[in-house]
């Protein structure tokens, strides 16, 4: 009887990213068809809400340390771009196709290094550049604005990415002093409270059929987190990272299937651009600081 041998780490965490960005793709599709009949605002609420939720019982184990913090401000200011960047999101998820919105939103690590070089001194190479300028090419590529169908919310999508990679920029400078569950903590806190603010004006009574695509949802998102967390704590992000950018497959999947978005050429050769793009730009090595 032959032993069956286990998987190499880097095959599970790959599955594992997989896993995950089919959850984050599943979300998006819960937000546009839940926004066909809801205020977007009221998504944005929930979904930082059930992550404050399954943050509770850390905050509880962690009562005694969990409000020490010496970046306060920065904190703050991490939730209010990333709430600002979920509610472009969810914005642009209702008025374009799924896919498209994906993509541009995955726009984000091509435009962290651009911050980080003005804002954090970080250098950045020539090879960098051209990794980045690859990036934006396989996007227009799969947007095809020659075609004339090029709709501006893919502008506001674009805008929404760049605040994305603002925050993932903040994180950086936060985790010199503060750890990933605060910070995790603050911005679930601080969202939940922002993304409140709407539902005073545009509160809308939920059915009981929506309460359930809102907890799908909600489980999703959890999911995905954890897979993607798993993921790399088992493998580097140079090796299994790119598999990232399978949203954008899974989420033309499920525009599709649900709402027949059609699939083209140029959406499947940027795709193809973009996953090299990003290939080339998690092999980069580490950035230095300039002094």
């Amino acid at each position: 009887m032959h032993k069956v041998l286990p998987l190499p780490p880097v095959v599970i965490a790959s599955a594992l990213v997989l896993l995950a960005e089919f959850c984050f793709a599943g979300v998006s599709a819960l937000v546009k068809h839940l926004t066909e009949t809801l205020p977007y605002e009221h998504l944005v609420f929930f979904r930082n809400l059930f992550a404050f939720i399954i943050l509770l019982p850390w905050l509880w184990r962690k009562r005694a340390t969990a409000f020490k913090t010496e970046q306060l401000g920065l904190h703050l200011l991490r939730a209010v771009a990333g709430v600002t960047a979920m509610f472009l999101f969810f914005l642009v998820i209702a008025s374009v196709p799924l896919a498209q919105a994906t993509l541009v939103l995955l726009m984000a690590p091509f435009i962290i290094p651009i911050i980080s070089h003005f804002w954090l001194g970080e250098s950045i190479t020539r090879r960098l550049i051209l990794t980045i300028i690859l990036g934006f090419i396989g996007v227009l590529v799969f947007l095809n604005p020659v075609a004339g169908d090029f709709q501006p919310m893919i502008l506001v999508a674009l805008l929404a990415a760049t605040l994305a990679a603002w925050t993932k920029t903040i994180i950086r400078k936060l985790s010199s002093t503060e750890s990933p569950s605060k910070i995790v903590f603050y911005f679930s806190f601080f969202a939940s409270l922002l993304s409140a603010i709407p539902l005073f004006i545009r509160w809308q009574p939920l059915a009981s059929s929506d309460w359930f695509l809102i907890a799908a949802m909600g489980l999703l998102a959890v999911v995905g987190q954890l897979a993607m967390t798993r993921a790399f704590s088992m493998a580097s992000p140079s090796r299994v990272g790119v598999f990232t950018y399978s949203s954008v497959i899974f989420a033309a999947f499920m525009g599709f299937w649900f709402w027949q978005e059609p699939i083209t050429w140029h959406m499947v050769s940027g795709t193809i651009i973009i996953f090299i793009a990003g290939f080339f730009a998690l092999r980069q090595k580490p950035a230095v600081a300039r002094h």
